[in-house]
């Protein structure tokens, strides 16, 4: 993972640590008015309580936020066991208290074990998620409880990493779509004696890990030193996950007004082209002189052209 060696702010990623009290669109906020016009939005809400990684995109980066929210997460989670809340987190009311005295160690490692790999979950009320067309936390609001479907997740990885009395630190690496504060209410449950998501940090988003990242006030004083460019990562290295189609610059024209590019005008491709095909995976597109000009996908694998699905280069580049 490289950082954009220019000094101007212009495309690109900004990988933020955002820290407790902030929402995710604070932290767009304040970088918007730092940077003017510049468009901003941001891959992957963090709740305000929560710190850790949030990528902020800037400019043109804004256009591959579809391909960043795909990425695994990697989170350290404490898990408070004994008490119930509304929201499954610390900022919720309490609904049930439990005494945990009966709870093991080894009760706890067994349970925490259960929820290793493909699972179901359900999303919470207090959450974005969307029922004909309703958010569900302003039907938790307004004191309703929606029907929900469970959502397959994949927890990649689900370690207890220290037990002090009835909080369980636990270190998560899950795929898109987990909430985290919902793991935590389900091993609680599954344990006997309920529990919450006491604190939540979100160590990694892909492979934007919180060494790289950045709070908003450094992020300030960078911006009026006139280094903020430095620590900005560029699109293509964002999307450093996906293949290369090489193409020429006649082609590049073409692809510029959003047209395919036939299978005869690829240059050559560097990765493993062969699996995107089958997979259907994203691919990025660039010219010859190594510059990120489009993402595409196979339109047909039988004829190997690769359909336009963002273009990323302007025709005044």
């Amino acid at each position: 993972m490289g950082l954009a060696q220019s000094c101007a702010v212009v495309d690109g990623v900004l990988i933020i640590k955002k820290e407790a009290g902030w929402t995710s669109h604070d932290v767009v906020a304040k970088v918007r008015h730092l940077l003017g016009e510049v468009k901003v939005g941001h891959a992957g809400t963090l709740d305000p309580a929560a710190t850790g990684v949030l990528p902020v995109l800037i400019g043109r980066g804004t256009r591959i936020a579809e391909y960043l929210v795909e990425w695994d997460k990697e989170y350290r989670a404490v898990l408070r066991l004994g008490e119930t809340t509304d929201t499954q987190d610390a900022t919720g009311t309490v609904l049930a208290r439990c005494a945990t005295d009966s709870v093991t160690p080894e009760a706890i490692h067994e349970v925490v074990g259960r929820f290793r790999g493909p699972i179901e979950q359900v999303p919470p009320m207090y959450s974005a998620v969307k029922v004909k067309g309703v958010p569900l936390y302003r039907s938790a609001r307004a004191g309703k409880t929606i029907a929900r479907d469970a959502r397959k997740i994949v927890i990649h990885t689900l370690e207890v990493e220290g037990i002090e009395t009835r909080d369980v630190a636990l270190r998560i690496v899950c795929s898109k779509g987990t909430y985290v504060r919902t793991l935590c209410a389900d091993i609680g449950e599954a344990l006997g004696v309920g529990g919450h998501m006491l604190a939540l940090e979100r160590r990694r988003v892909g492979p934007m890990t919180i060494g790289h990242a950045l709070t908003v006030n450094e992020i300030v004083a960078r911006h009026a030193l006139g280094q903020l460019g430095d620590d900005l990562l560029s699109l293509d290295c964002a999307l450093d996950h996906l293949e290369i189609a090489v193409i020429d610059e006649q082609t590049v024209d073409r692809v510029r007004h959003g047209a395919p590019v036939p299978a005869a005008r690829i240059l050559r491709w560097e990765g493993g082209a062969d699996a995107a095909r089958v997979a259907q995976a994203p691919i990025r597109v660039h010219d010859t002189g190594g510059r990120l000009v489009a993402i595409g996908k196979y339109q047909d694998a039988s004829s190997g052209a690769l359909k336009t699905e963002k273009v990323l280069i302007d025709q005044d580049i």
